[in-house]
This record gives structure tokens, sequence and C-alpha cells, in this order.
């Protein structure tokens, strides 16, 4: 896999991102021969041209928040609304919801929760990559996981933040976010900078991985089954019939090499598809 290449500025809490080029505000300036005559009507109407050619260039950010905590959610609301040309576009609160709105609002960046209902952020966040490529992902993350890190890269995540930190480093994540530039937590630096310097491949690395072992279908099961749905149900919520639905679950625990709902459920918890 091919990752985008770091530099290394030092920000808040030493996180590894870029800084935004600087880009000179438009000289809305024009030259007059004659000092002494009024300015023409053609000169003025081009003053006015500029100007609001000027305002045009500054680009509202719409941002799209995605949480199944409604306390989290609105914090998050609350902090991006205070920042000037930030727009909150569209809110979601599972991980079917937001690629369903990701779709339709192609927002600039999409802030998912890495737990959520119906489809997790790393699935999420690998379908609204694949639906609007130029839409950047920032993953927030209740816990620290190595083997997160490298799924939510696999699935083409530029941004990671542990919600502890999301006061402290929301803002700058989505400025570099922006500028479509990565931000990540200085510990998921490491393992990027690891896998760099070793020569190593992500992919090689987790043979294990849900990626590796379970198909797209798969996993959204997975996910259906551990949170207590009924084969019917998952037929229902994927609107697949419900000999289909036992099929994928027959494989999925072969695969796996499990035997019981409660092993599936332990294995859904260790590899954050739900939360505990």
């Amino acid at each position: 896999m091919a990752f985008p290449a770091f530099s290394w500025h030092p920000g808040l809490s030493g996180n590894l991102r870029y800084s935004p080029n600087f880009v000179p505000s438009p000289q809305n300036l024009l030259y007059n021969s004659n000092a002494r005559k009024e300015p023409s009507a053609r000169t003025h109407l081009a003053k006015i041209s500029m100007s609001a050619g000027a305002k045009d260039t500054m680009k509202t950010l719409r941002i799209l928040i995605a949480d199944d905590h409604d306390l989290m959610r609105r914090g998050v609301k609350t902090l991006l609304q205070a920042h000037a040309g930030w727009e909150i576009c569209g809110e979601a609160h599972t991980g079917r919801e937001a690629v369903a709105q990701a779709e339709e609002l192609k927002p600039d960046i999409v802030i998912l929760d890495i737990s959520m209902p119906d489809l997790n952020g790393v699935e999420a966040a690998r379908r609204i990559r694949k639906a609007s490529p130029t839409t950047e992902v920032l993953i927030l993350s209740v816990h620290y996981s190595d083997q997160l890190i490298r799924e939510i890269l696999e699935a083409g995540v530029r941004g990671y933040i542990v919600k502890s930190d999301s006061d402290r480093d929301l803002i700058i994540a989505v400025e570099t976010l922006a500028s479509h530039k990565p931000f990540f937590t200085p510990r998921a630096t490491e393992i990027i900078m690891s896998n760099f310097s070793s020569g190593g491949s992500i992919r090689r690395e987790l043979p294990e991985s849900l990626r590796d072992r379970l198909t797209s279908r798969e996993r959204e099961i997975v996910q259906l089954l551990a949170e207590g749905k009924s084969s019917k149900e998952v037929a229902s919520s994927l609107n697949i019939s419900v000999k289909t639905a036992e099929t994928h679950r027959a494989n999925i625990m072969r695969k796996l090499q499990l035997h019981t709902v409660s092993e599936l459920v332990r294995y859904a918890v260790r590899n954050q598809i739900i939360e505990a």
C-alpha cells in the first residue's frame, strides 16, 4: 500500500501534521496612470469584480459528524461551529446513516466515531472514501489500538484522534485535513513510521485481521450478530434472504474458527467492531 509522504512539524501534543501553505490574500489594487483623474466606471467595476472573486475563494468547509452518543456529537458540533467558515452540513447516529449522508451531501470532512451501531467507523470510512474520494475522514476512538491504526490506514483514513484529547486536537486535525494532509496522534505516528523504517507491509503484518479473513459483507454481519440480531433481523437489515444470512453466518464462524455467539461477541469487542 502506498502511503503519503510525511514531514514532521511540532504542533500541539507533538502530533504528526502538515503546516498549511501560506497563500497571500488577493491584491485588489488597480494602477491609474493619471492620479488627478477620477476612477473610470470600468475601473470601479473591475474592483467590484475582483472583490467578489476574492470572496468566492473563501469556500465554506462542510463537515458531517457521526456519533451514536448524543452528548459527544453535540460537544464536537459546538467546538466546530465556533470556527469561522466551518459549517456542520449533517449529523448521523449510525455508520450506515453516515455513509448515506456522505453520498448525498459530499462533505469536505466526515468525523466518525469508531464504534457505531449497524456499521462501525472503519467500514463506514471505507465506503465513504470509495463513494466520495475527495472527502477526508477523521476517526474518533475511545481506546488506542495498534490494529485499529492499521485498519483505518487500509480504509484510506488520514486522520485519527483519541476522544479524551479531542478538545485539544480536534480543531488542528480538521484544519490539517482541510488541506488534504494527514493528522495522527503521536502513538499512531510511531506505528506508521515503524512500517516505513522496517519496509514492512501492513497487510503482511495483519494476516489475521478482518480485512484479510472476511469480506465486507461478512464484516457487516459480524457486527449485526454481535449486537444481538438474529439471522432474520440481519436479513431484514441488509435486504437479503434469511437463507443467505444463515450461509454468511456459517462461513464467518468457520473462517474465524468460532463455535458460539458468545465467542463471536468477544471477537467483535476485541477487534473494536462493537463496544464492550
